[in-house]
């Protein structure tokens, strides 16, 4: 491999709750197994999930470089990777991979009506109450944390195998859709 081909790239897949992150990762997925598309997938909510947290131990960036590690020996050079606050959180995360990725940030955006109602379909009782609490936060939080530079996609009505395509667009992992002339 040359360098070019050799140098990793990062995908960031960040948004409050209900906004489509999972869906949006799995349909990602899926498009780009289709495409053969040679790729890993993390889910980052699980790289540090214990109680109590140990944020302050930076264990979610000790366990992405492990497993990183792991993915590059056997060859693979694409992740994605989803948590909330991902975008916001880049730079940490790129660092924690240990070669320097390119990266390409998305931050997921909904209305709180949509939120909500996404919330709504898994959680119940008090957990929805502080799920939509914890999410109308973050969404203020996440917007003003990320940098300009972090690509944002509204999931308020688009289908999660659309947003999965802009942003496998937006990565240069496949072409843009072509539409034949009418």
């Amino acid at each position: 491999m040359n360098a070019a081909t050799d140098r990793s790239h990062l995908v960031l897949i960040g948004g409050r709750s209900g906004v489509g992150k999972t869906s949006t990762l799995h349909a990602l997925h899926a498009l780009l197994t289709e495409a053969d598309v040679r790729h890993a997938v993390i889910e980052g909510d699980y790289l540090d999930l214990a109680h109590p947290a140990p944020h302050e131990h930076r264990l979610t960036e000790r366990n992405l470089r492990a497993v990183w590690a792991g993915y590059r020996e056997l060859g693979y050079r694409r992740l994605v990777y989803t948590n909330t606050v991902s975008p916001r959180y880049a730079d940490d995360l790129a660092a924690a991979m240990g070669d320097e990725p390119r990266v390409t940030a998305v931050l997921l955006t909904a209305d709180d009506e949509a939120a909500h109602h996404r919330l709504a379909q898994r959680e119940t009782g008090d957990e929805l109450a502080r799920h939509v609490e914890r999410s109308d936060r973050a969404a203020v939080e996440l917007e003003r944390g990320c940098p300009p530079s972090v690509h944002r996609l509204d999931t308020t009505t688009a289908d999660p195998s659309a947003v999965a395509r802009q942003i496998a667009v937006l990565a240069g992992w496949v072409p843009p859709a072509t539409h034949p002339a009418r």
